[in-house]
């Protein structure tokens, strides 16, 4: 490796260097002041040819900055923002904001000199702050892939952890550096933080960051090294015996660190749902009483808020549904509709307020007269009108804040059969909810679609339909009421904003007809079988995925067949959809595929080879789109 730039030079006539913050396989890292931002201190990182490398083409320059372009579009208040590259004396350097705090790997360090580790309560805490990180590069569609204690940050302002050094500017510069050496190796991770899968062939997905992040979780419970609590023999951690821990938490991570990509979590949502649900009440259904309860819970425990809405925003609510769209942002607020004069105290009050401004005016005007008769200029001026309406005149706040906590509330106009999809946005201090009035007997599905949202069903009592129905991406059952429910949509915390897709269907409760005795009854015909339309997969030349989109309904399934071999990643996503349309995947035997039933999404490492079937299903006509891919 080329030797450290001298202390105190100043690189592009800008970046003037204080010392090295640290050194690694790919370069240095250096704090530096930036002379074109009033001195700020920024962090430079250094990437350096390799040995027998004399530099880096013109080429492999342009390939750098393209990706680091795409990192600068990255703004989250976790992650340093990055603000250049530039080439120098055949290096490449990536400016970013300096983080003031010690990262994880230190403080770690710091808690065994003092026969220490981190606690279970400090864990969960760093998850729940992680996550929505993951989420908002995840859904730009970038994977870290060197998460580890190193790479994590805690600020010394606000306790935030912070993540740092993404690994997809080394894989870049690994692949500038042996373009030339094809069979040099180069995957980038920590070993024993990073899957296999990535370690093995290169390949990342968000299960591959959800991973690392429980691993790196692990390692603060237990003061330990990955590899010395990994089985590879038997494929499987024994990090429990070095670390006290709840059985919910360790579930959670053991999930997340599971060998095989498909058995993980699969998205920054279903773990973020999955520890959510960690200390709560069994996940068993609910006993149902035949007789909704005798009184309703009190307002001060629903989980259902009040939201004033005016007339006008209502009539706007339900026009919404109709074109079963919504976006929060674009909606007016709900206090805006609510006015001051409406409120007779208010009135009052405000009539008394300018009965007493008036009588103090003219009383100060008549004991002025008395004492000077004669005009005299001054300087104070006397109360005006303008005065007094700016202080009994209401200036209501026609926008919420970006802080405040807003609440929206639509209405879905839903009828026995129906179905909607409905997509939007929302923010960090947004909540929505969708109502919908339904029947005792109906049965309601709900499927959220989006990176960071997640739903609670709620009941006319404005509580959870059931233990399952809380803080998830789906939920379907029987209603238990007549009534008001509503699908309450909420933003992971930590979470800026996020886009989402949801579909909601009620279907009539299935009747069951008293039986009539009719000794010359004839049994009704059983209805035909559904119409199988199967299709071979054929990927495109050089390519390992492909999508289609087509139609399908109660009688007609879509099949797909891919021929795959043993170890490959197979992968199945439904988007687009206009119904609700599922999927189901078999082995090549024709058997179901263990957690590949009723799924809108579904990624595993194949157990063996053959012809894979994929099932597009719905019980109603709808259309739909199919991404498809199988890697090695």
């Amino acid at each position: 490796m080329q030797s450290p730039i001298e202390i105190g030079t100043i690189l592009q006539n800008r970046y003037r260097l204080i010392h090295v913050l640290g050194q690694g396989g790919f370069g240095r890292t250096y704090l530096a002041e930036d002379l074109g931002r009033f001195n700020e201190r920024c962090a430079l990182k250094e990437f350096v040819p390799q040995p027998g490398v004399d530099h880096f083409s013109d080429k492999a320059t342009q390939l750098f900055q393209r990706e680091a372009a795409i990192l600068y579009q990255i703004q989250h208040p976790q992650i340093p923002q990055f603000r250049a590259t530039f080439e120098q004396d055949q290096r490449l350097f990536l400016v970013q904001d300096y983080v003031d705090g010690t990262t994880y790997r230190d403080l770690l360090d710091q808690r065994r000199q003092q026969g220490m580790v981190f606690s279970e309560a400090e864990v969960r805490q760093f998850l729940k702050q992680m996550l929505p990180v993951l989420a908002h590069i995840h859904a730009k569609g970038i994977i870290h892939r060197d998460i580890s204690p190193d790479n994590i940050i805690r600020r010394r302002h606000d306790q935030l952890p912070l993540l740092i050094d993404f690994g997809v500017v080394k894989e870049v510069v690994t692949r500038i550096q042996f373009a030339e050496r094809p069979t040099q190796a180069t995957t980038v991770g920590k070993l024993g933080y990073a899957p296999s899968e990535q370690m093995q062939s290169g390949r990342a997905y968000p299960s591959s960051d959800l991973y690392s992040l429980a691993v790196t979780a692990v390692v603060l419970l237990t003061g330990r090294e990955p590899q010395d609590m990994f089985d590879d023999v038997n494929l499987n951690w024994t990090w429990q015996s070095y670390a006290q821990v709840s059985p919910g938490l360790a579930q959670v991570l053991n999930k997340a660190m599971s060998y095989r990509p498909g058995d993980r979590y699969q998205s920054v949502s279903e773990m973020a749902q999955a520890l959510g649900a960690v200390g709560r009440p069994g996940t068993a259904p609910a006993a149902r009483s035949a007789q909704p309860p005798a009184t309703a819970p009190s307002p001060n425990v629903s989980h259902m808020k009040t939201v004033a809405v005016g007339r006008p925003y209502e009539q706007t609510a339900v026009t919404s549904a109709r074109t079963h769209q919504h976006s929060p942002r674009t909606q007016p607020a709900a206090e805006a509709d609510t006015s001051i004069w409406e409120n007779p105290w208010a009135v009052t009050a405000i009539g008394l307020g300018l009965a007493l401004i008036a009588g103090l005016g003219g009383w100060a005007v008549v004991s002025t007269l008395n004492r000077n008769p004669q005009p005299a200029a001054t300087d104070t001026p006397s109360p005006t009108l303008d005065a007094g309406a700016s202080t009994t005149t209401p200036s209501p706040t026609t926008s919420p804040t970006d802080t405040e906590p807003v609440e929206y509330s639509q209405r879905l106009g839903l009828s026995s059969g129906d179905s909607r999809t409905i997509r939007g946005s929302l923010r960090d201090n947004e909540t929505i909810t969708y109502q919908l009035a339904a029947e005792q007997g109906q049965r309601l599905t709900a499927r959220l679609q989006g990176e960071g949202v997640l739903m609670t069903v709620l009941a006319p009592n404005g509580e959870p339909a059931d233990n399952q129905a809380s803080r998830v991406l789906g939920w379907q059952g029987e209603l238990a009421f007549s009534g008001q429910y509503g699908i309450q949509l909420r933003l992971v915390q930590g979470l800026q904003d996020s886009d989402y897709s949801l579909q909601v269907s009620l279907e009539a409760p299935e009747s069951t007809p008293e039986p009539t005795p009719t000794p010359t009854a004839t049994p009704e015909p059983t209805q035909a079988p559904p119409e199988v339309l199967e299709q071979r997969v054929q990927f495109p030349s050089g390519q390992s995925g492909m999508r289609v989109a087509n139609s399908v309904g109660p009688q007609r399934v879509r099949r797909y067949v891919v021929n795959a071999r043993e170890g490959q990643i197979l992968s199945a996503e439904l988007s687009g959809v206009s119904g609700p349309v599922t999927l189901n995947i078999r082995l090549p035997g024709g058997q179901l595929v263990e957690d590949a039933a009723k799924v809108l999404a579904w990624q595993g490492q194949l157990p063996r080879g053959g012809d894979y079937l994929i099932d597009v299903v719905s019980p109603e006509a709808a259309e739909f789109t199919l991404s498809i891919s199988v890697t090695d």
